[in-house]
């Protein structure tokens, strides 16, 4: 009776340590056939490619959508103990940041000479751990039967933005959330002088009915005729305009800055392998054509691959000389919206 009770109670040990074993196999197979990732482009690119390569790899992507500067905050937040594998679209400025405060995780990928020029630049100037993905200038989308009802003309300079007329008829989107409003502020800068930018926005403060979270909010405002004038990247609103929709758009007359969006991988990502597969595709020619695909419009990285035509050309804008350097930095950034905070957002209107 004794060795037919030692048996049992040894048999029973024996299945419990299988069942642990393969409950760990399980969460390790779980592991190893998931990423888990954060975009700040166009949702309907985000959703699309995450698709997919999902079909084509067999790896489930675990991926949220949100603005640039929330998901640098979060990236902060969490970087004692990284959630997220790899963080992709979006303005490149946050990226940089990110960077510098060491989040994220050099990769120089195999295939860097298939990129244009300014997508190798921003590897170069991060050491590695930001590559381009896209770009696009900053402009003005405006939806034409507005005007005409409202008697207004079409917008064509930045000058244009803070006449009178043109009061509580634009929309822009948030700094302290959206990397676009960044790169416009830092554009200004830029190219007025920082004290000129901040007189100027202060009269166009006058003329915003409301800043969004996210500098995607404004193409479809735009076309749905609930605001005028958006002030974002032109590629936002050429879908719509291709849609039919009563939109058109126009590059600053005087000068405009422009973004390299990011593509990076987070430090202590969880799930190393699988975040550098879905990079490596996101920057393939099949990738990165998801984009067209999907309507969203910027100039990809890749140049072995013929673009979407509907993607706006760039030959005919006057891009400023702007320094991703410089304005990639944290301070910098952490500097010029504490300075619009205080001095514009809280102007009345």
């Amino acid at each position: 009776m004794r060795l037919f009770a030692f048996r049992n109670r040894a048999a029973a040990a024996a299945a419990a340590i299988a069942g642990v074993l393969a409950l760990f196999s399980a969460g390790a197979g779980a592991q190893g056939t998931t990423v888990n990732a954060l975009c700040s482009t166009d949702a309907s690119w985000c959703e699309a490619a995450a698709a997919a390569f999902t079909r084509e790899t067999g790896i489930k992507v675990q991926q949220a959508h949100k603005g640039t500067g929330e998901i640098g905050a979060q990236l902060r937040a969490e970087a004692a103990n990284p959630k997220t594998d790899i963080w992709w679209g979006g303005t490149g400025d946050p990226f940089l940041q990110a960077a510098e405060q060491g989040l994220l995780e050099p990769y120089r990928p195999a295939y860097i000479n298939d990129l244009h020029d300014w997508a190798v630049r921003q590897y170069a100037m991060s050491q590695n751990m930001v590559g381009g993905f896209y770009t696009s200038a900053i402009g003005f989308g405006f939806n034409t039967d507005l005007l005409k009802k409202k008697k207004l003309s079409e917008p064509r300079c930045w000058a244009d933005l803070i006449k009178p007329e043109y009061r509580g008829e634009i929309e822009i989107s948030h700094p302290a959330s959206s990397g676009t409003a960044y790169t416009i502020i830092a554009g200004l800068v830029q190219q007025m002088g920082e004290d000129a930018a901040f007189e100027y926005l202060k009269k166009l403060h006058r003329n915003v009915t409301s800043y969004t979270r996210s500098g995607q909010a404004q193409a479809p405002n735009v076309a749905k005729g609930e605001v005028a004038i958006g002030v974002s990247f032109i590629f936002g609103f050429e879908r719509w305009r291709y849609d039919k929709f009563p939109v058109k758009t126009a590059a600053p007359c005087e000068g405009t800055g422009y973004e390299v969006g990011g593509i990076a991988l987070v430090k202590g990502a969880r799930n190393k392998e699988n975040a550098r597969r879905y990079y490596d595709w996101l920057m393939s020619p099949a990738g990165q054509a998801i984009g067209g695909q999907a309507g969203s419009l910027q100039s990809p990285a890749n140049k072995t691959f013929k673009p979407d035509p509907r993607i706006p050309s760039m030959n005919d804008v006057k891009l400023i000389k702007y320094d991703f350097e410089k304005y990639g930095k944290a301070a910098e950034r952490k500097r010029l919206i504490d300075r619009w905070t205080r001095e514009v957002e809280s102007q009345a209107r």
